[in-house]
């Protein structure tokens, strides 16, 4: 699998993510080994937790798996802390807090280091320079390699990258954002990305196939074993089940019968190969669905079919986003 350099770092990761979302949870422990041994295999290498998800299970299971099944020295490990179980509070970016979590993250891997850590949100009752020194920290430290951030609108990467790079050499310049970026959901062209391209840091799209409504599987109806028809995970995938994305889905999957390729294919090389883009985090729940996502490493759609589905799926951005002599 092709690597790519994370943002202006000298960090490589694969371009490709395995995502950890659904482990200890709906994926169990031999369905993780099955997606982990096919996803190294396959050359990846950019493995994306958070120290919430399953309550911590995923860390834990992936820290099992590793060594044991797959050499530690060949991952990219990510995982990110901030987000609390706190219905008053949703996001704690406390330096306390943060570093408390690293430390709690690292004892559930198994591992001395993480490769990339990121804050999971933007917390507004915590300075921001508060939260980025523990980062820094972090850094430092030796407990993470790179750092970056996750979930931060336009203003609040750029104003965070740029206190970063602001003093070089004492501060930790941001690798990478993790931020929604699918077909279905393009927002981040409006300022993230911008943001993100003008002060190197690397794209990472997490729910690159539309919480999986892009691969065609909503069409006709819900799937019983899908995320779609899960109590838990129904009100996930619900917001994109509309006229919309009904439109944008059936122009993939015209695409793709062109092309001869699936619309799961179609919908993770478009994103890919965005301008910005480092590595979409795929968050398959088993072997087969993640085979099937890492079969599109030879495909590179044509620029007629970009360009049409850049069409079909544009969002409204109007003053002040663009020059305001066209508007």
């Amino acid at each position: 699998m092709e690597q790519r350099h994370l943002g202006r770092t000298g960090l490589r990761v694969s371009r490709i993510g395995l995502g950890t979302l659904t482990w200890g949870r709906d994926t169990d422990e031999h369905d993780a080994a099955d997606m982990l041994k096919a996803f190294w295999e396959a050359g990846g290498t950019l493995v994306d937790t958070a120290d919430v998800y399953g309550d911590g299970e995923a860390e834990y299971l992936l820290g099992q798996l590793i060594d044991g099944l797959v050499p530690r020295r060949d991952l990219v490990i990510s995982t990110k802390a901030g987000s609390v179980p706190d219905p008053d509070r949703r996001y704690d970016g406390s330096r306390g807090h943060l570093l408390a979590a690293l430390d709690a993250s690292l004892a559930r891997l198994g591992t001395d280091h993480v490769d990339l850590w990121h804050v999971h949100a933007y917390d507004p009752a915590t300075p921001l320079e508060e939260t980025l020194q523990a980062l820094d920290l972090a850094v430092s430290s030796g407990r993470a390699r790179y750092a970056g951030v996750s979930n931060f609108c336009g203003w609040q990467l750029a104003k965070a990258a740029t206190w970063q790079l602001a003093a070089p050499g004492a501060r930790t310049r941001l690798a990478g954002t993790q931020v929604e970026y699918s077909l279905l959901q393009r927002g981040v062209e409006r300022e993230v990305l911008p943001a993100a391209l003008d002060l190197g840091v690397g794209l990472l799209p997490s729910s690159p196939l539309g919480r999986g409504v892009l691969t065609g599987k909503y069409r006709h109806t819900t799937p019983a074993d899908s995320r779609g028809a899960s109590e838990h995970l129904a009100p996930f995938v619900e917001p994109y089940l509309d006229d919309t994305a009904t439109r944008i889905v059936d122009a993939v999957t015209t695409a793709a019968d062109g092309l001869a390729v699936t619309p799961l294919q179609v919908a993770l090389a478009w994103v890919r190969d965005r301008p910005g883009v480092a590595a979409p985090i795929v968050g398959a729940r088993n072997a087969q669905q993640l085979t099937a996502a890492l079969s599109v490493e030879a495909l590179s759609l044509p620029d007629e079919i970009c360009r049409a589905l850049d069409d079909v799926s544009a969002p409204v951005h109007r003053y002040p986003d663009h020059d305001w002599s066209t508007l």
